[in-house]
């Protein structure tokens, strides 16, 4: 059954891809046809729903937390959870991704409308290309190609994890733009060799979101704001 109504690449053509990039065959080339249809060139018939890639986005997007999670706890064993948060943060945010995708050429494969064009369209199909890998070759082979063939490949991870994200200036104007009412509290909960040590809480409306700790009341925050942003999915 032919599920795709626009044009697409030829599955000569996707399949070099997968081989010069990801260096795999492919065992199942459909899940990987599905990983380049935005949902505003899908498809509908009786079975499923729509045809095009959410669903691989948001199995993907499960798939590279969890990769990019492990691969900072082996790479930083003294990291407590905070900084660990924040550097996964860094590495799967929407500006990243959406830069890595276009290195990787996936921009050349993606059916969509003429006429729609949303900021986050790269990153997204790169996290459904990563749902599609999964599928087709199992959790360890997909680890293995995210950091050895993707990450370490079109990616400088120094440089990334070196940057400065104002993750609680990000939170603040989200709020701001939703109408809600977000406030950060930071209390002493702690000395260690005579410095105190902060913890902050997130909340949103008055409920609690996140929250982290640090010797210093302002990094306390920013922690915290990054697990906030990535609980909300703002990443």
């Amino acid at each position: 059954m032919n599920i795709f109504v626009k044009k697409h690449s030829s599955e000569k053509e996707i399949t070099k891809f997968l081989k010069n990039v990801l260096g795999i065959r492919p065992k199942n080339l459909d899940v990987y046809k599905m990983a380049f249809i935005h949902s505003s060139a899908s498809s509908k018939n009786a079975v499923i729903n729509a045809l095009n890639n959410e669903r691989l986005e948001y199995l993907g997007d499960a798939v590279l937390n969890t990769v990019v999670a492990d691969f900072l706890f082996k790479k930083f064993p003294l990291h407590l959870e905070g900084p660990l948060t924040e550097m996964r943060s860094k590495i799967v945010c929407r500006d990243h991704l959406n830069k890595l995708s276009y290195k990787m050429g996936l921009n050349k494969f993606v059916i969509i409308e003429p006429k729609c064009r949303p900021n986050s369209i790269q990153g997204d199909t790169f996290e459904a290309l990563i749902g599609a890998l999964y599928l087709d070759k199992g959790y360890n082979k997909t680890k293995s190609i995210i950091i050895n063939k993707l990450l370490l490949t079109f990616m400088d991870l120094d440089t990334v994890l070196r940057e400065e994200h104002n993750y609680k200036s990000k939170l603040i104007n989200w709020t701001q733009k939703k109408g809600l009412k977000i406030k950060f509290e930071s209390k002493t909960i702690g000395n260690s060799n005579g410095r105190k040590l902060f913890l902050s809480q997130c909340f949103i409306n008055g409920n609690f979101i996140a929250e982290a700790e640090d010797f210093k009341v302002k990094k306390a925050d920013q922690l915290a704001a990054a697990k906030a942003c990535e609980k909300l999915q703002l990443t």
